[in-house]
């Protein structure tokens, strides 16, 4: 997530300055065909070109709002666990028994962990480990899930029993709320839970698990690409063709305005390719991009509140890198 008031002008130009070269020379070919070569048969109608532009106008939008919706839909879950675990913490903070308080509150803090650690996982269609673009600007950011091993950060807050169950498992955070059920359970049998504290304890790990399903919807299941690829495909036809249609309307104005072809359908491209960018770098808010959910700096928080509740030395909270929070 972004901390600061605006992307500078400088990070902008790293994200885009392969496609802005891309655009000036796409604009620049056909312009000295027509200017040096006399090809002005390389020409096309404006209004066809209006038409295209207005349908990649609609469909960039569409994504866009779908992208924004399911970034902001990983920002409500997260807000949800935040406030979920601030509750399981104080339910479970004055059990009969403190040794056992403690160990159901580092799970927990372990859950948080693995899940973290499986949202910052890749999948195909993400982006931030493929366009070269948005590796080159994580010069500007640090990801802690792609540095540290998930079964180093575990290991400190889980029992030896734990950490083996954890090592092989496929779901961790799933694995570590089963055991969480588990003993609860235990004190239910040991008589040190009522019935009725042990339902609502139990009700809190199903919210909890509610909002682990609900983060690995958005994380497995991406933007549909079929509107994906045909919103690229509208983008990248309109940026080819825009020159052909720029030339005559300029050369209406004299043979010299048509080398405004080049800095008019550059700066055009780049605004076109830059809102269908924007979409794509908002749809998947865990894939360890700039514009993430950050949900490392959360965790950190919860880890602050929950340490304070146990009466431990609360770690700093996570401040911005370059003003990128993660």
């Amino acid at each position: 997530m972004h901390a600061g008031r605006y992307y500078t002008f400088k990070e902008v130009a790293w994200w885009t300055w392969r496609q802005s070269a891309i655009f000036v020379v796409i604009a620049t070919v056909p312009t000295l065909a027509w200017t040096l070569g006399g090809f002005t048969f390389l020409a096309i109608p404006w209004p066809p070109i209006a038409l295209v532009g207005t349908a990649v106008a609609f469909v960039t939008g569409f994504k866009n709002n779908a992208a924004y919706g399911r970034l902001w839909e990983a920002r409500q879950i997260w807000g949800g666990i935040i406030n979920t675990s601030r509750t399981w913490a104080m339910q479970v903070r004055d059990l009969p028994t403190a040794d056992v308080s403690r160990v159901l509150i580092e799970r927990h803090l372990a859950w948080l962990t693995a899940l973290r650690f499986q949202l910052r996982e890749s999948r195909t269609w993400e982006s931030v480990k493929r366009n070269a673009a948005d590796i080159e600007f994580q010069h500007f950011y640090k990801v802690a899930e792609w540095e540290t091993d998930v079964l180093t950060a575990l290991t400190p807050l889980l029992s030896t029993e734990d950490v083996a169950l954890v090592k092989d498992s496929r779901n961790r955070a799933v694995t570590l709320l089963s055991q969480q059920s588990k003993a609860l359970k235990a004190l239910a049998d040991a008589g040190q839970l009522t019935d009725l504290r042990f339902v609502e304890l139990q009700r809190t790990l199903a919210s909890l698990t509610d909002c682990q399903g609900r983060c690995e919807r958005i994380k497995n299941f991406p933007y549909p690409r079929q509107f994906s690829t045909l919103n690229l495909f509208f983008v990248w036809t309109l940026i080819v063709t825009l020159p052909l249609a720029l030339m005559p309307e300029l050369a209406k104005m004299g043979p010299h305005f048509v080398w405004a072809t080049i800095p008019l359908s550059a700066s055009v491209s780049w605004i076109f390719h830059m809102i269908d960018r924007i979409g794509e770098a908002s749809e998947n808010p865990f894939e360890g991009g700039a514009n993430d959910v950050p949900i490392t700096a959360m965790s950190r928080t919860i880890e602050i509140d929950l340490r304070g509740m146990l009466g431990d030395v609360q770690p700093p909270a996570l401040t911005p890198t370059n003003n990128i929070l993660m």
